[in-house]
């Protein structure tokens, strides 16, 4: 599931769950609605991100390259090592802009004993 949100300078995408091939059918909506508010940063909340493969690089990568061409900047927002990895595999992380300081949102164990991280992405073998 991907959303967007917008301020008068920035359009946010929040990902939850897979960016992968599976998903690619929304892929050039969501592009198009991008690119045509025009702002010039675009953040992409990647907390919730479960998994990414090549496909939902290439997604992330044409965000950050139509960006680019309009003078603007894309951020990563959340983003964890395996994803980070997969964009320096496509020679592409330099499109971006990691936010490293981000801290993603803990949620609330069921019971209401305290904070959970959110689960962790399985790691390569």
């Amino acid at each position: 599931m991907i959303e967007i949100a917008t301020s008068s300078t920035t359009t946010t995408l929040v990902i939850a769950g897979d960016l992968d091939l599976a998903e690619r059918e929304q892929f050039p909506e969501i592009t198009a609605r991008v690119v045509g508010l025009r702002r010039q940063l675009l953040v992409l909340d990647m907390c919730r991100v479960t998994f990414m493969d090549s496909t939902g690089a290439a997604f992330l990568i044409s965000l950050a390259d139509s960006g680019r061409k309009r003078g603007g900047a894309t951020v990563l927002r959340g983003a964890d090592e395996r994803d980070l990895f997969v964009l320096e595999v496509c020679g592409a992380l330099d499109l971006f802009r990691v936010d490293a300081d981000h801290r993603c949102e803990q949620t609330a164990q069921p019971g209401g004993s305290g904070a959970i991280p959110l689960p962790q992405r399985p790691r390569p073998a």
